[in-house]
């Protein structure tokens, strides 16, 4: 007979536990988790009306949450309005644009596998972000900010 080795406690991380950092796009980010070893990354991310993210491709699956606002692909006909629930697959391609007319933040969870590939106009891959990189950026932009060591959940 073989032993079962007791589960890990739960982690909770708490509305105040970690910082919003705003990009240079003006929009709020705040990094929940990043597992390197799996190419996971959570974020939520507030944007502001108007906002309009650079084309990018994904390399694994994304699924995400709309809890407030509405955004929606320039590709395509749908709006992801508050409630709102959207699988992406991987490879998909799309740019992200938040409606000028929105009269509310627009706040959404993002749980990312793999990498966004940023795509120039011509659709050539400009620069990747993934979970190494956006997990470097937070970290240094907490610390800038003074909140040294973000309890973000890592794989370490």
């Amino acid at each position: 007979m073989t032993m079962i080795e007791k589960a890990p406690s739960a982690i909770h991380r708490g509305e105040e536990d970690l910082p919003w950092i705003t990009n240079t796009g003006g929009n709020e980010v705040k990094l929940v988790t990043a597992k390197i070893t799996e190419g996971l990354w959570i974020v939520r991310t507030r944007f502001q009306p108007g906002t309009r993210v650079q084309t990018h491709r994904h390399t694994g699956q994304v699924y995400a949450y709309t809890v407030a606002g509405a955004w929606h692909y320039a590709e395509s006909e749908y709006t992801n309005k508050s409630g709102s629930f959207l699988y992406e697959p991987a490879g998909s391609v799309h740019t992200l644009l938040v409606p000028e007319d929105n009269d509310e933040i627009t706040d959404v969870w993002f749980q990312i596998y793999g990498a966004n590939l940023n795509l120039d106009e011509a659709g050539n891959v400009e620069s990747v972000t993934d979970a190494g990189s956006v997990l470097d950026w937070y970290v240094g932009e907490c610390s800038a900010i003074g909140w040294e060591n973000p309890p973000v959940l890592t794989d370490g």
